[in-house]
């Protein structure tokens, strides 16, 4: 039974003996294909998820499930596959079929109803006449043959339906005992005969289905491979078959991972003043706030979105989901924009988004307690904006071909781009939307704002400067940056430097979507924000000493002092697109990326300093590793500086150039080793680490390789020193 479980697949999890998985090719709106490579269980199966347009509901779907046996599998492999299926919420799911208890012949069905979606039919069919079972060895299977297929139904409480696997193994452990208690252990069944499910098929809102094979067994076409194509083609040195197969599979395992969540949360709607952290050691108030704080649960709340990592991080990250969305904004606007709508649908009336959508018991059983609850005054990179930016880019281009209206016919049509295809539907989506950005950006101006005149702080406004709530000694989880060093101890007189990129970064986008929407006095309000923020970044947070950009702190005299610690805090300004090409601090900036002895790598830029006392120690999240939705924004904005006229184009061309090959090579060739993306990379010898399947932020590759080549010649090492 152990072994049983060890080796039995269920979810999505890291370290099960796999050789590699996840989608080759894959469409929310036509379907998939998925291999996942059991070297633990010596078989490879391929799922394929087609789907059929048509009806009130989305149309209707189908899932074949292939077999193959490994090279060093056994003839005879033995294989069984559970299908499981549940009714959550009001509605009804029974088995159609009349009760057999040798087991079922021919198709299973499943008759269901729901309210939103009517009356509906799931069957689960024998399959192709080449599927193989295993034939009779024991008297056992003269009342369970196992070339029938296996029926079981359960009533079991709402909240325990996620629980499959458990549910599963509770129940056949009493076909096991049966079996024991039957045969002794000396004529026992053997295992294929043995670990099956009862036929009882009846009333209940979970049911089993389970089949047994022998052997190989068989339970989308090119539409894919030619819009990608089209879409996502990688441009030189990348435009091999080999690097498209590449960018296929981590861009189908981004879409892949696409979802609809649903379930309720926690929340500490306390508000306890501790929360404000406007006192030194604020952060041991809050911790003790925390402790007798009333916890809520909150919703139920439903979301749309991608997620980060199937076998480790199954749920909505906030600022994750504005990096999930740069690439997929280019093959489906459609898409993007009801996941960006279904995210601001969570906020609540004060204008708070939670960082981290855990909904449900199933989701809470993947995430350490202590990490569960969410507090309204915690904030997260408002990466969303930068999705809605890209939106009005794309409107901006020209890629509207001025239809106003929809028609039935349009409807009926590929549906990636009518946002883009029709004028009068795209300003409506930003007007509904408007409002609720507002409330956002008003929300985080509130509740994120630094304090620059208690300490005498010269700066060009006295309003334009923020610090990241949820601060300890060790880490600011909020700002996404999770164990970057910053001030030591913290102080409520903080400015993080980060935070006020983002601000800027957000202020030109909700300024842009104001103009596009005509709202001229909401234009000229953020214009001014704007203006503001980015005069301050250099005021407050430009270090003539160190020579970038730096936290600020209040030290011992109660003055404001630079906290420098360089790496991707040092670059946020021009990450986020701040810095013009005539800033007088761009030179400082390029050659801190280029420096081999800073954060150059040949594989990537590094989040710290190579230079800086912390690097590469304790948890070492944040400390040296290769991140590439950072890696992204630096190589975006290196191409917006290559591509303006300006005294450092020609240095900003290299290093964009050497970057964009050497992040493109450093997750190819993981890939290629090991089966996977990972979460961050190796700054000393480019290999993957932390998390694998890492598919969300890691798939920003797919969007580099489509930038353009800008430089005949390439080379591996730093730019640097060629400038």
């Amino acid at each position: 039974m152990r072994n049983l479980a060890a080796d039995f697949r269920h979810t999505c999890e890291q370290h099960e003996g796999m050789a590699g998985y996840g989608w080759d090719e894959y469409d929310v709106r036509s379907g998939g294909r998925q291999t996942i490579h059991d070297e633990g269980n010596d078989i490879d199966l391929t799922t394929e998820f087609i789907k059929v347009p048509g009806g009130n509901h989305g149309g209707s779907w189908g899932v074949r499930i292939r077999g193959t046996p490994r090279d060093s599998a056994p003839p005879d492999l033995k294989t069984t596959v559970i299908f499981s299926a549940g009714m959550e919420g009001l509605g009804s799911l029974e088995v159609a079929n009349s009760p057999d208890p040798l087991g079922m012949e021919g198709t299973v069905s499943l008759e269901g109803q729901t309210s939103e979606l009517g009356d509906f039919k799931i069957d689960i069919t024998e399959g192709p006449n080449t599927n193989a079972h295993p034939r009779r060895g024991h008297q056992s299977y003269d009342e369970k043959p196992l070339d029938r297929t296996m029926v079981a139904s359960f009533q079991v409480p709402e909240e325990a339906l996620w629980q499959t696997k458990p549910l599963m193994f509770t129940h056949m452990k009493k076909e096991i005992d049966g079996y024991i208690e039957k045969y002794g252990t000396e004529q026992h069944p053997p295992p294929w005969q043995t670990f099956t499910i009862s036929n009882e098929a009846g009333p209940g809102n979970l049911h089993l289905i389970q089949k047994v094979f022998e052997g190989p067994f068989e339970s989308v076409g090119e539409s894919f491979l030619e819009r990608f194509s089209h879409t996502l083609a990688p441009n030189a040195p990348f435009d091999t078959s080999d690097y498209e197969r590449f960018s296929q599979s981590l861009f189908s395992n981004l879409i892949g991972g696409i979802g609809y969540f649903y379930g309720d949360s926690l929340v500490d709607r306390s508000y306890a003043s501790e929360y404000e952290e406007e006192n030194e050691g604020f952060w041991e108030e809050t911790a003790e706030a925390r402790g007798r704080s009333s916890v809520k649960i909150e919703g139920p709340s439903e979301l749309y979105t991608s997620i980060p990592s199937r076998p480790f991080f199954p749920r909505g990250f906030l600022w994750d989901e504005g990096f999930h969305l740069l690439p997929v904004v280019d093959w489906d606007i459609d898409l993007t924009l009801d996941i960006v709508k279904s995210w601001f649908s969570l906020m609540d009336e004060d204008g708070w988004i939670g960082r981290e959508q855990i909904l449900g018991p199933e989701a809470r059983s993947k995430v350490p307690q202590e990490f569960q609850v969410q507090y309204p005054h915690y904030a997260n990179p408002p990466t969303l904006f930068l999705v809605l930016e890209s939106f009005v880019d794309k409107l901006n281009a020209g890629n509207s071909n001025g239809k106003k209206s929809l028609n039935e016919q349009d409807l009926g049509n590929d549906l990636h781009t009518t946002h883009l295809d029709n004028d009068e539907l795209a300003i409506q989506y930003l007007r509904d939307l408007y409002p609720l950005l507002k409330r956002h950006y008003f929300w985080f101006r509130r509740t994120q704002w630094g304090d620059i005149k208690s300490y005498d702080r010269e700066a060009y406004s006295t309003r334009e400067a923020y610090r990241w709530r949820g601060r300890t000694p060790q880490h600011i989880l909020t700002s996404g940056l999770d164990d970057y060093p910053r001030a030591q101890p913290p102080h409520p007189g903080e400015l993080h430097v980060d935070l006020i990129s983002w601000m800027g970064m957000m202020t030109r986008s909700i300024k842009r979507i104001a103009e596009t929407l005509g709202e001229a006095e909401d234009t000229t309000e953020f214009a001014g924000y704007e203006t503001a923020i980015v005069r301050n970044i250099d005021d407050l947070h430009w270090s003539n000493k160190h020579q970038t950009y730096c936290d600020a702190t209040i030290d011992d005299y109660e003055e404001s002092a630079h906290v420098c610690h360089k790496g991707y805090i040092s670059i946020f300004p021009f990450m986020t697109g701040l810095l013009p090409s005539d800033s007088p601090h761009l030179k400082a900036v390029l050659d801190l990326i280029s420096d081999p002895t800073e954060l150059w790598s040949d594989f990537g830029v590094r989040s710290l300093s190579q230079k800086d006392e912390f690097y590469g120690t304790e948890e070492n999240y944040w400390r040296s590793p290769i991140w590439m939705n950072m890696n992204y924004l630096i190589v975006n904005a290196l191409l917006t500086h290559a591509q303006t006229p300006g005294p450092h184009q020609t240095q900003a061309t290299e290093i964009y150039t050497s970057l964009r090959q050497n992040l493109v090579q450093t997750v190819y060739e993981a890939w290629e080793k090991t089966g996977f993306a990972w979460e961050q990379y190796n700054p000393d010898t480019g290999e993957g680490q932390r998390t694998q399947h890492f598919t969300g932020w890691t798939s920003l590759v797919v969007k580099m390789m489509t930038m353009p080549d800008l430089k005949e010649g390439k080379r591996k090492g730093g730019a640097h020193d060629e400038l």
